[in-house]
């Protein structure tokens, strides 16, 4: 996935941006609110937790958005066994990508096989649809960062994505950098957390990120 130009319009960062609510307290109204406004803007997708994935495919129905859920958000700490339900669950309700989390602690005890086959199965569980893998760069140090990269890589993953925006961190630059660098050209880089301005969204986008996770996408859009 080549790294792209950074748009100069504001709203020709539609196409970048997975719109995107991930709050406790949504609600239906919410979630289809969000929608309207991701098919009225052309963003990429709609990103929302998995109890509202089958509103989401319905209401985006021929549209050019794309359905997609977080899963065992957003610590990503449940079983491995669990983590490949939930995905084959959101995927049969109508995602069509899947966020998920790594074992973060896992990582950091240098249990590397184990991560690796935790992404592996998830993977497989989402059959055609895309999947992203949030290492949570906040947590980690950069040398756990290049890790979590080549374990998503090699697991089959599509995205690597810098965070859930729930662990006191967010997108930097720098991050999506390290992890563009680590990756090449194979596969998305997506930024996530804190991405709330036009200018933090090209930034992130000229650091190498190929999609930008914001729940700001309106405003952003709207310079």
């Amino acid at each position: 996935m080549p790294v792209s130009s950074v748009p100069t319009a504001p709203a020709d960062l539609a196409p970048f941006i997975d719109h995107t609510m991930l709050r406790p307290d949504a609600t239906p109204a919410d979630v289809a609110r969000l929608c309207d406004e991701a098919r009225a803007h052309a963003f990429k997708a709609v990103c929302v937790n998995p109890i509202f994935i089958p509103q989401v495919a319905e209401r985006l129905a021929g549209s050019k958005v794309v359905p997609c859920a977080v899963i065992c958000f957003p610590f990503g700490a449940d079983p491995t066994a669990i983590k490949a339900h939930a995905a084959e669950w959101v995927v049969r309700h109508g995602a069509r990508e899947v966020d998920m989390v790594i074992p973060i602690g896992l990582l950091k005890a240098g249990e590397a096989a184990a991560v690796r086959d935790d992404i592996a199965a998830v993977k497989r569980a989402c059959g055609d649809a895309l999947l992203k893998v949030i290492i949570e760069t906040s947590l980690l140090t950069d040398d756990e960062k290049v890790l979590a990269c080549r374990l998503s890589q090699e697991a089959g993953a599509d995205f690597v994505k810098t965070s859930t925006g729930f662990a006191g961190g967010g997108a930097t630059a720098g991050d999506v950098a390290l992890m563009r660098r680590t990756v090449g050209d194979a596969m998305g880089v997506k930024a996530s957390g804190g991405v709330r301005t036009t200018e933090d969204a090209r930034r992130m986008i000229a650091a190498g990120a190929s999609r930008v996770g914001a729940s700001a996408s309106v405003a952003i859009v709207g310079g």
